[in-house]
């Protein structure tokens, strides 16, 4: 795991994502999952290149299933980008830096 992304769990998913003041992304993955571990390194870049103008935080299904369940997700990896506590965009499978960088700052 990356310095700069952190795990979210259910128990602090309300503090961590939906009462944030800046937007986050979620990365909905498992351990299992090849698309994911690509995708890891790519969420690092953008977290460090977005600083502390958005949040970018991690859930683990199999850790977590009440909470991919409760957003729908049916495939990982699964982004889903927050703003004030809504969903505001859902991203599948592994995307391009520039656009998962665009999506954030879009919301920025």
């Amino acid at each position: 795991m990356s310095e700069h992304i952190l795990q979210v769990s259910d128990d602090s998913f309300e503090a961590d994502v939906l009462k944030a003041s800046e937007p986050v992304l979620v990365d909905f993955w498992a351990e299992w999952c090849g698309p994911c571990k690509t995708l890891g390194p790519i969420l690092d870049d953008v977290a460090k290149e977005i600083g502390e103008k958005a949040t970018i935080l991690k859930v683990n299904v199999d850790d977590n299933p009440e909470l991919a369940q409760k957003f729908g997700i049916r495939g990982i990896p699964t982004m889903i980008l927050f703003k004030n506590g809504q969903a505001t965009k859902t991203l599948v499978g592994v995307q391009p830096k520039d656009e998962i960088k665009k999506s954030l700052e879009e919301l920025a």
